[in-house]
């Protein structure tokens, strides 16, 4: 991204800066609202990439770039959330309803993004994408989905994999 489109300055997830033109500089941003730095997944401190340079991020999935008008709101997941402009408003709430916290995949803790702004959004934090592979993995009581062939069992015992 280039800074330069943004203001100068960006507000970042800890551990997303990778690397930077020379011009960026990448500092610390304190979030002063006790719920977002209790409850928001990144504590009181996150990355701040100020300068008029090109800066790049580390994001997991499909990332998706949304622009925010003045007073237009985005609730997103707080682990989803790779990057925002310094004029978003940042907050954290608790998830309505107890069918949405306990099934809905989010938690308790939902982001709330309100505009005018930019928002950098991730499909699949990294965390979450290593949870799934090691989930997944046959030595750790996982099972492959979506191979195999007809002869199932029978197959994995002629190919050696059991």
């Amino acid at each position: 991204m280039d800074l330069t489109d943004f203001g100068g300055k960006v507000i970042c997830q800890k551990e997303a800066f990778l690397c930077a033109a020379k011009g960026v500089s990448v500092g610390i941003e304190f979030q002063r609202k006790l719920g977002v730095g209790f409850f928001g997944g990144e504590g009181f401190i996150m990355q701040k990439l100020e300068g008029d340079g090109l800066a790049f991020l580390h994001a997991g999935g499909t990332v998706v770039k949304r622009t925010l008008t003045a007073g237009e709101t985005l609730n997103v997941d707080t682990g989803c959330l790779v990057a925002l402009s310094s004029s978003i408003n940042y907050d954290i709430r608790l998830q309505k309803g107890i069918k949405n916290s306990l099934f809905g995949g989010e938690g308790l803790f939902i982001a709330t993004l309100t505009g005018p702004g930019d928002v950098w959004i991730q499909s699949m934090p990294f965390s979450r994408l290593a949870d799934r592979i090691y989930a997944n993995m046959p030595k750790t009581g996982g099972k492959r989905t979506g191979e195999g062939s007809i002869l199932g069992g029978l197959g994995d015992l002629i190919d050696g994999r059991n």
